[in-house]
């Protein structure tokens, strides 16, 4: 199985790529990751509620000729709305896809959010937080949370749990 990240935005600062690299690199052995930056929509300086909608569109035209490029792939969506997953959880819906033969691609919307369209392809929605997170910040926190639930199927001690 491989996991690609599909997140809108790019030139991360410092701290994000070095933590992100970190857990990417440590990730490896167990799971295929890769990250896949979609350019984010040129904003206005104060948009409109249409200019927000149509921000979400085209960022999320290119997440779906992303995913759709990859062939069989199922297709989570990060979302405030989705379901919240305990890293246990985390670990065991990885190892159900492992068993279905099913590639995942992680989507991580823009400042604006996810649009309509990709939400309704999702076939999981899932709420890293109740919190609002910066997005740099969700790819060291996803990146960890994979590391993470991929060591519990496999054993390893990184993770000591309740």
């Amino acid at each position: 199985m491989k996991v690609r990240i599909l997140t809108v935005g790019n030139k991360m600062p410092k701290w994000v790529q070095t933590g992100f690299d970190e857990y990417h690199k440590r990730i490896q052995p167990m799971l295929s990751t890769e990250i896949v930056e979609i350019a984010a929509a040129k904003r206005a300086k104060n948009p409109s509620d249409a200019n927000l909608a149509q921000y979400r569109e085209q960022e999320g035209q290119a997440i779906l000729a992303a995913h759709a490029a990859a062939g069989r792939e199922q297709l989570w969506v990060l979302d405030v709305k989705g379901k919240m997953l305990s890293t246990e959880g985390l670990a065991d819906k990885l190892v159900e896809g492992m068993q279905q033969g099913d590639d995942i691609a992680l989507v991580i919307g823009g400042a604006d959010g996810v649009s309509p369209e990709v939400l309704a392809k999702a076939d999981v929605k899932w709420s890293l937080s109740a919190l609002t997170l910066p997005h740099p910040l969700v790819r060291v926190v996803l990146m960890e949370q994979l590391y993470r639930a991929m060591s519990i199927n496999n054993n390893h001690p990184y993770h000591r749990g309740n």
